[in-house]
């Protein structure tokens, strides 16, 4: 457990301990996509953790998926994100924007243009998703033409230099979770016929020129990405050459040199084992539902260079004096995750508050 609370380098930055704040959509922006004004009390609370890994943001406006989600391309979101990043650093902890373009994940009353969803290929993904006027069926997205999905790669480039603007250390590719980037790689949602369809190179081209576009903009050691290999939620299906991909993705971008690998794993070890041997720099490790009593097993093993937390940091402002003091967490309110107010938010108890 000790080994946790000691720093580690990663891209330019040090960060005084292992331990990360996983990215959590929490829906409570404003409708125009700026950061809530709570948002700045919300991350600082955590600042404890060396790295503060900020919600999926939206790159574009085609990117939004969801009601009330963040953004990063204006005037007002940079303003807004420049609270956040101000707070974080004044509490000794580094701050990366995840860039989240949610694809055919989105609902035409969810966008502030009120358009059709953009994806590889127009399939539906076979799910519903909240609006304004409730529960509805996500339609079947447009096909992404070439020359939009090089536009797509420019909102990507000049939302990591908005979010430096902001005063981010740096940005996290959302390259996982069902959205855009993993729609590339999953033949159940990309069935183009060109250069980004049909082969495993093809599949994960646009993350590579994604990754290489933010790379030119802001710097190798500002630029991360997070991967889940093998999700199957919302349609995707990677198929028999899903972990093929991966090998071949990750090695590419071990060569971009990026700050870090976010990995999400979901049981295949085989893969993880390879991924660790391909990827040079910094690797985050998020094991979905881990218990308590294995915290810190894979930094201790090897396996991770850091390890990341969602719903227990959610719940636990202190989530690092915690774990030192081997206290009790306080238990993550679902119903309050997402949309409202400070409820949910900013009220967790810390533990000189408890009782």
């Amino acid at each position: 457990m000790n080994q946790l609370f000691t720093p580690v380098r990663v891209g330019r930055h040090t960060l005084k301990n292992r331990l990360v704040m996983a990215p959590m959509t929490r829906n409570r922006a404003g409708f125009d996509g700026t950061p809530g004004k709570l948002a700045a009390d919300y991350y600082g609370q955590r600042a404890g953790l060396g790295l503060i890994v900020a919600e999926g943001t939206q790159p574009c406006a085609d990117g939004q998926g969801y009601l009330t989600t963040p953004g990063i391309y204006s005037d007002a979101h940079v303003a807004g994100w420049k609270a956040v990043a101000s707070t974080v650093h004044a509490k000794g902890s580094h701050l990366f924007i995840q860039l989240m373009h949610a694809g055919r994940m989105s609902h035409p009353d969810n966008t502030p243009h009120h358009r059709q969803g953009v994806a590889p290929s127009a399939i539906a993904p076979g799910a519903s998703t909240f609006t304004p006027s409730g529960l509805q069926d996500i339609p079947a997205p447009r096909a992404l033409t070439a020359e939009e999905i090089r536009q797509t790669v420019a909102d990507f480039r000049l939302a990591a230099r908005r979010a430096v603007e902001a005063g981010a250390d740096g940005v996290e590719i959302h390259g996982a979770n069902a959205y855009l980037i993993q729609q590339f790689f999953a033949p159940s949602a990309n069935i183009r016929s060109d250069e980004y369809g049909g082969s495993i190179g093809n599949r994960a081209r646009f993350a590579i020129e994604v990754a290489t576009a933010i790379v030119e903009e802001i710097g190798t050691d500002r630029t991360a990405i997070r991967l889940s290999p093998g999700t199957a939620m919302w349609g995707i299906d990677e198929g028999p050459e899903g972990p093929a991909l991966y090998r071949y993705l990750v090695g590419e971008l071990n060569g971009l040199g990026l700050a870090y690998l976010h990995l999400m794993h979901l049981g295949n070890d085989a893969l993880l084992g390879d991924i660790r041997q391909l990827w040079k720099p910094a690797l985050i490790l998020n094991r979905p539902g881990r218990p308590r009593d294995q915290i810190g097993a894979d930094v201790r093993s090897g396996l991770a260079d850091l390890e990341s937390y969602g719903q227990m940091v959610l719940a636990n402002p202190d989530f690092i004096e915690r774990l030192q003091h081997n206290a009790p967490m306080n238990e993550a309110d679902r119903n309050s995750y997402f949309g409202g107010g400070a409820q949910g938010y900013i009220d967790y108890p810390l533990l000189n508050q408890a009782g």
